[in-house]
C-alpha cells in the first residue's frame, strides 16, 4: 500500500507540474484580469494617470447613458435573431449530412469553411458584398429589378446585415458539434420507431430531438455567450462614424469605444462587468430550466 501511495503522489505531482503553465495562464489572464477589471470599474481610471476611487459613479452613469441602453437593446436583438437561427439551421443541416448521400464529405468541407476563416477576412468580404454602390448583393437585387439597400449605413437594416453574417459564420462549428451528437445516437432507437410505424417526421421529433437535446443545450449556451459578445463583425463591417452604427453597435463595441477610443477605462470596465452579470444570469436560468427539456438518458 505504501508503494502505491508513493506512486500516486508522484503521478499527482507530475500532473500538477504539467498543468502549471495552463493554471498560471488562467490565473493571470482570467482570474487576475477579472479582479483587476472589477476594481477599475469603481474608479475614474483613464489611459494615463493614477485612478481615483469614485464608488458607484460609473454604474450610476451607465444606467442613465442612452448609448448603453441602445447598445444593450441591440445586443438583445442579436441574441433573439441569431441564436434561434443558428441552432435551427445547424440542426437541419447536421441531420441532412448525417444521412447517406453522395458527396457528403464535400458538403461538410464547404459548410465548415467559415470556421477556419479569420473573422477579419469574413467581415471585410461581406462588407464589400454589402456595399451600396458596387456590392454583389445589390447587384443581384438590381438583376431582379429590386431597389438597392443601404445594408451597412441604414440603422434600420444594419443590425440584420451583421446578423446575417454572424449566422453564416457560426453555423459551421455548431453543425459539426451537432453532427457528432447525431452519430452518437444508437440506431436501435430508429429501428424500434420504424417498427412501431413512425414516419420521418415522427422519428425526428420523437427520437432525434430528445436524444440530441444535450448537444443542443451545449450549443445553445455557447452561442448565447458568443452572441452577447459580438464585436468583430460590427467593427469590421461598419465604419465608426457611419449612421448605420447606431442601429448595430453592441455592448462590447461600446466597451471598446470607451476603453480604447475615448480612454475611459474605468467606465468601460463598468460596462464589461454589467455584461458579465447579464450573461451569468442568463446562463444560470438556462441551467435551472434544462431539466424541463433536455433528455437525460
Amino acid at each position: 500500500m505504501a508503494v502505491h501511495g508513493r506512486l500516486y503522489r508522484r503521478e499527482a505531482l507530475w500532473a500538477y507540474v504539467f498543468l502549471s503553465p495552463f493554471l498560471a495562464g488562467v490565473c493571470l489572464f482570467y482570474v487576475y484580469a477579472f479582479i483587476n477589471n472589477f476594481s477599475l470599474s469603481f474608479t475614474d481610471k483613464r489611459t494615463f494617470g493614477a485612478p481615483h476611487f469614485t464608488g458607484l459613479a460609473n454604474y450610476i452613469k451607465l444606467l442613465g447613458d442612452p448609448r448603453f441602453r441602445s447598445s444593450l437593446l441591440n445586443t438583445l436583438k442579436y441574441v433573439a435573431i441569431c441564436v434561434p437561427a443558428v441552432i435551427i439551421i445547424s440542426v437541419l443541416i447536421a441531420c441532412l449530412l448525417n444521412n447517406k448521400m453522395k458527396h457528403t464529405s464535400l458538403y461538410r468541407t464547404l459548410i465548415f469553411i467559415p470556421a477556419v476563416t479569420m473573422p477579419a477576412a469574413i467581415g471585410l468580404v461581406w462588407r464589400w458584398m454589402m456595399n451600396y454602390e458596387f456590392g454583389l448583393i445589390n447587384a443581384l437585387l438590381g438583376f431582379f429589378s429590386i431597389e438597392p439597400l443601404a445594408w451597412l449605413s441604414d440603422p434600420r437594416i444594419s443590425i440584420f446585415a451583421v446578423s446575417l453574417v454572424l449566422i453564416w459564420a457560426d453555423i459551421s462549428t455548431k453543425m459539426v458539434i451537432l453532427l457528432a451528437g447525431l452519430q452518437g445516437i444508437p440506431r436501435v432507437y430508429y429501428e424500434a420507431a420504424t417498427i412501431d410505424g413512425a414516419g420521418t417526421a415522427a422519428r425526428f421529433f420523437s427520437v432525434t430531438l430528445p436524444m440530441l437535446s444535450p448537444t443542443i443545450f451545449f450549443c445553445l449556451i455557447m452561442e448565447i455567450i458568443g452572441v452577447f459578445q459580438i464585436f468583430d463583425f460590427i467593427y469590421l463591417m461598419i465604419p465608426q462614424l457611419s449612421s448605420g452604427m447606431t442601429g448595430a453597435r453592441s455592448v462590447i463595441w461600446l466597451f471598446y469605444n470607451e476603453a480604447f477610443t475615448r480612454s475611459n477605462t474605468g467606465y468601460a470596465s463598468a460596462v464589461s462587468i454589467i455584461l458579465f452579470f447579464i450573461i451569468l444570469a442568463v446562463t444560470i436560468v438556462q441551467m435551472k430550466t434544462r431539466q424541463h427539456w433536455v433528455y437525460e438518458e
